[in-house]
């Protein structure tokens, strides 16, 4: 699964999405980014990239703004086309792109859980793939809210996961097939990303709680069970 993850949103990760138009907040940078907060989108509308900023845990068209009282904020690959809550915005292509820097998975050692930090090799930003929907409420208020789909891990990740999974995610180049091609086109990028091409290390139990943020928490630990992973 993912649920944790690092992004920014300033002039250098517009222009890496090709954005030409964009309702981020300027310059804002998230450390510890969780589930129900706004988060930074990418979609193409109109044939032109728009970044906005939605809910994480996506809220179904159906719902009429309420919140299901199972989680959202992750969709399996394997279901996307047929659970009540995605296959709606996947028949539509309602595909988006969360922009990230990093994500946290836990490691379950014997003295308890270790998170981990695990990125693209060098740092260089990245996309998780998603998709999004739009419902409103009864008092005509619309809320936009988006998942991050999930598939099974690649070897560097399933050694940290216990479950096996991974978010979806591609380069930034690697996106147009996600964010503009045709329904057998995007189906086809929902493979794990390279082992090889990533890189992860034990980082501060502080990120176990979302009110901590700062980028003290991706800091690697000198007294961590296990070293910097690379493939």
């Amino acid at each position: 699964m993912c649920g944790r993850f690092v992004s920014k949103t300033d002039a250098e990760m517009e222009r890496a999405f090709g954005l030409t138009r964009s309702g981020w907040r300027k310059g804002w940078a998230g450390f510890n980014v969780a589930p129900s907060q706004a988060v930074p989108i990418v979609r193409a509308v109109d044939g032109e990239r728009e970044g906005a900023l939605v809910r994480w845990g996506l809220i179904p068209f159906w719902a009429k703004g309420e919140v299901p009282r199972y989680s959202t904020i992750n969709a399996r690959v394997e279901t996307i086309e047929k659970a009540a809550s995605y296959r709606g915005p996947w028949k539509r292509g309602q595909r988006c792109v969360i922009p990230a820097l990093g994500f946290y998975e836990w490691k379950q050692l014997e003295k308890g859980k270790q998170p981990w930090f695990i990125r693209v090799a060098g740092g260089m930003p990245f996309g998780l793939l998603g998709l999004w929907d739009r419902s409103t409420r009864g008092d005509g208020e619309v809320i936009e809210s988006c998942t991050i789909i999930t598939l099974p891990a690649n070897p560097l990740v399933a050694e940290i996961h216990a479950k096996g999974r991974m978010p979806a995610m591609r380069t930034p180049e690697e996106c147009a097939h996600w964010l503009e091609g045709e329904e057998h086109a995007a189906r086809g990028v929902l493979t794990p990303f390279p082992a090889a091409r990533m890189e992860a290390w034990p980082v501060s139990r502080k990120v176990n709680s979302p009110a901590n943020d700062g980028p003290e928490l991706v800091q690697p630990l000198d007294d961590a069970e296990g070293p910097v992973v690379s493939s």
